[in-house]
């Protein structure tokens, strides 16, 4: 019985670890300096033809932040996956990290949908971090900022796509 309360720790634990990732890429996204954006990399000698995807401009936050929120949860799918392929894995640390895979790519299907009905308002950008007890939606405000009908509209959006209260909803403006 311990060893199976102490390898639900450990999936939880891990589960805390991904969220928390997810945030701090998030949120120290935006204070890469020098020319650098996490997670680029650069080609030398590459032309426009042969260098592929592009990767975003320094400038470009939203970008930057999917980048980073895709990598962060890249990697805790990775783990899990490897947990689940573990041989000498328990049944339930199977089943655990069976459903915290569902739970990653729910939160992955649910930020795409916010995130295309928000850009679908007539909002230039938005990008939308869920985790276990809240969401927070990053917009790219319009010129005379974000009003409270604005917010109103964007946490409706957010209600509507998850099971989320407006009390765990963040709106946040793009600076």
């Amino acid at each position: 019985m311990k060893t199976v309360w102490k390898r639900r720790g450990v999936a939880a634990a891990v589960l805390l670890l991904v969220c928390g990732a997810v945030y701090m890429n998030w949120r120290y996204s935006d204070s890469v300096k020098d020319n650098k954006v996490l997670g680029q990399s650069e080609l030398v000698n590459a032309n426009e033809e042969t260098a592929g995807d592009p990767a975003p401009a320094e400038d470009d936050y939203f970008a930057t932040a999917r980048l980073s929120r895709k990598q962060a949860r890249d990697n805790a799918i990775h783990m899990l996956q490897e947990a689940e392929s573990d041989e000498n894995a328990e049944e339930s640390v199977l089943n655990e990290a069976s459903q915290t895979l569902q739970v990653l790519a729910s939160y992955t299907v649910a930020e795409s949908q916010i995130e295309s009905l928000v850009t679908a308002k007539g909002y230039a950008d938005c990008v939308v971090f869920i985790g276990e007890d809240s969401v927070s939606v990053v917009v790219a405000a319009p010129e005379t900022g974000l009003n409270t009908a604005d917010v109103a509209r964007i946490k409706d959006i957010v209600v509507n796509e998850t099971d989320y209260t407006p009390e765990q909803i963040k709106i946040m403006e793009a600076n």
